[in-house]
């Protein structure tokens, strides 16, 4: 871009000029607890401790050997690192030298240590031993298996160990004893972090994906994927609710830890990231790379650029109007949004929720919206007026499904409170509580006639709740997570699927079920066709398959998503499936030949939702691109991307990765602050 002459007076950058350290590789870094300084260590075997507000290194600690970890103590004066032969600590404010001290204790291949810098980890492939620094004592010494790593937790009273078997376990610190074991699907691991209220433990590995699992219960309850290489470092930020991440892509990511989705890429490092770490009011992120730069990045969202005329966030969900007039669109800014599909135009802005909305759903009749919120609550809106109707408190932890019943009367609502609720819409009052669950309710859904209600959860279990007498029915089966439930048409079967790999298909008077095995990784959904003579089934194997219900077997394996298939739904009197995957895409896909017939690849960005009119004429997609993109589905037997009848993009918003200031001219260019001048040169 050329700017020359330009006034830049007010324009932000989003990033800070970076800190050049050395030629040397940067291995790590660490904030003092009062955030005034920041110390990192190279290859080199030097720790540099720079003064944030002054942007200056201070002082450089040489270190007798090759550093394994280094980290300031709870004085905010005195640095400790370790090494495989010695333990050395210098006060970074005296005069007249480094005031340094060794403490002799010979220590294995690795080292970690507390967070209040009291012990030390110190752990091989075959044993963990820790240390108390003061004593110099050994606290604990055991005999472990293939143990690649170590973490403590950020209160110091366990530790969590990982291998090259892939399970992680974790230790109490005073019994020496293992208390927990993860479960799950894991690949290699290559590092873990525990949120700071100790509640979640998060993994990251070779295979590029993060993962984010339950303390209390073990599972896992997030994955999130964007990185296209190894991730070398991940951090929670201070108050747990988002996560920074650094990779061999050279980018940095920031995470939503609720909703797991992607809020930011920062991109500037010439080579590996190797660090990552928020400031403490979590407005800035540092991170550090093979390049030799440490870089300060701003990621206030209240400072973003506006490019259209309403600055819009993350769109978390979408759904057409029954008449196909209008949408609707959730949003991770606290917001329900309705556009017009003639105009193109955004007519109301729905504002209440104090959290990010997770979803959305239109009335049978199009005249109210129902939304629920990371905020724990469901509000109901009158479409015409734009005015909350009524709002719905009673769920203690997020919820996640939310359902009309046919008549549009009431509502059922599950939630990771393990509860099922049943509301009343007029009043707006809970009228039934089912918590025979034992862990998180993924999914809940009224029969026809609204007296009963089929519910899925992660205690493995399905329930189908007969709300006029009172009944509940168990139905087990599944040797892992359950991921969804559905009714057949008639309402005489109900399919499911799990992290088990299989779907199962249950007689609703007996109980009983049959497994239908096929895919090699877990399912994520199966619907039945409008016949319900066949099941369609989607899976994070990349493929969807098609089951015939009578004979029990497979007769269709549709190729071609090149990541986990995300959704699948039937269109044209079944003999179409459209589909949408994490590869950014959606197909369609013919029936009888299991041929793709459609790609649809627009969506720069992850594709969160996806909508499909009543009449199957026009598909409604959202992603992480901050668009939503309207389809026109045509009958022609192959349409190529180019040639796709794509009506409209509603809009386009927020920062925008891709815009770079390499290469540009800034000739006579004023407005720009000094950091800015500097950034301008670096870049």
């Amino acid at each position: 871009a050329n700017f020359t002459n330009a006034s830049m007076k007010g324009v932000y950058f989003g990033e800070y000029a970076h800190v050049k350290t050395t030629p040397e590789e940067v291995m790590g870094f660490q904030f003092s607890p009062d955030k005034e300084n920041v110390l990192w260590y190279s290859t080199d075997n030097i720790i540099r401790v720079l003064n944030i507000n002054s942007k200056k290194v201070f002082r450089e600690l040489k270190a007798s050997s090759d550093i394994l970890t280094a980290r300031f103590l709870s004085d905010n004066s005195t640095v400790i690192s370790c090494s495989q032969k010695k333990i050395e600590t210098w006060n970074i404010f005296s005069d007249g030298g480094y005031n340094e001290s060794k403490i002799n204790i010979t220590l294995m291949e690795k080292v970690q240590i507390s967070p209040d810098g009291s012990k030390i980890v110190s752990y091989s492939k075959n044993k963990i031993q820790t240390y108390d620094i003061q004593s110099k004592s050994l606290l604990l010494d055991k005999d472990s298996t293939n143990t690649d790593n170590v973490f403590f937790f950020p209160d110091g009273s366990k530790i969590i160990s990982y291998s090259s078997n892939n399970i992680p376990q974790i230790w109490s610190m005073s019994s020496g004893e293992i208390i927990q074991t993860l479960k799950g699907n894991f690949g290699f691991i290559s590092g873990v972090r525990v949120s700071k209220d100790l509640s979640k433990i998060l993994s990251y590995s070779d295979d590029n994906i993060i993962q984010i699992w339950d303390w209390n219960s073990g599972y896992q309850i997030q994955v999130l994927k964007g990185h296209t290489s190894r991730i070398n470092a991940v951090e929670f930020s201070s108050d747990d609710s988002k996560i920074v991440s650094g990779s061999d892509d050279k980018k940095v990511y920031i995470w939503d830890v609720s909703s797991g989705k992607q809020l930011q890429v920062l991109e500037g490092h010439s080579s590996y990231v190797t660090d990552v770490g928020f400031f403490e009011n979590d407005n800035k992120v540092v991170s550090c790379s093979t390049d030799g730069t440490i870089r300060i990045w701003d990621t206030a969202l209240e400072r973003k650029i506006q490019l259209t005329e309403e600055h819009l966030d993350i769109v978390t969900g979408v759904q057409l109007s029954p008449d196909g007039s209008k949408i609707a669109s959730s949003l991770a800014d606290k917001t329900i949004r309705l556009w017009d599909v003639q105009s193109r135009k955004q007519i109301k802005i729905f504002r209440g929720h104090s959290e990010s909305v997770q979803g959305i759903l239109f009335s049978s009749n199009g005249s109210k919206i129902v939304s629920y919120s990371y905020d724990k609550t469901i509000r109901i809106w009158d479409v015409l007026s734009g005015k909350q109707i009524k709002i719905l408190i009673g769920h203690l932890g997020d919820i996640r499904k939310v359902e009309f019943s046919s008549d549009n009367s009431k509502l059922v609502s599950c939630s990771m409170d393990n509860t099922i609720r049943i509301w009343d819409i007029l009043s707006g009052e809970q009228i039934k509580l089912l918590n025979k669950h034992s862990l998180w309710v993924i999914g809940a859904k009224f029969s026809q006639d609204g007296k009963k209600i089929l519910s899925c959860s992660w205690d493995c279990t399905i329930r189908l709740w007969d709300i006029s007498e009172d009944k509940c029915y168990e139905w087990k089966g599944h040797e892992n997570l359950i991921n969804d439930a559905q009714f057949s048409h008639d309402e005489l079967k109900v399919v499911s699927c799990s992290y088990d790999n299989t779907i199962r298909l249950w007689d609703v008077l007996t109980g009983k079920s049959c497994k239908f095995e096929g895919h090699s990784k877990c399912v994520w959904g199966a619907q039945f066709s409008s016949n319900d003579s066949k099941i369609i089934s989607w899976s994070a194997d990349k493929t969807i398959r098609i089951w015939d219900v009578f004979n029990k077997k497979q007769l269709q394996i549709l190729q071609g998503h090149l990541d986990s298939v995300l959704k699948a739904q039937f269109l044209h009197n079944d003999t179409k499936i459209i589909s949408y995957s994490n590869d950014k895409t959606i197909r369609i896909w013919d029936v009888s030949s299991g041929k793709q017939i459609q790609l649809l690849r627009e969506h720069s960005g992850d594709i969160e939702g996806m909508h499909i009119s009543s009449d199957n004429s026009k598909i409604l997609s959202c992603s992480t691109d901050k668009t939503i993109r309207l389809w026109s589905v045509n009958n022609s037997k192959k349409t190529d991307v180019d040639q796709t009848s794509w009506i409209k993009c509603i809009w386009r918003v927020g920062v925008q990765s891709g815009l770079s200031m390499k290469e540009s001219v800034w000739k006579d260019t004023n407005g720009l602050t000094d950091q800015q001048k500097l950034l301008v040169k670096q870049r």
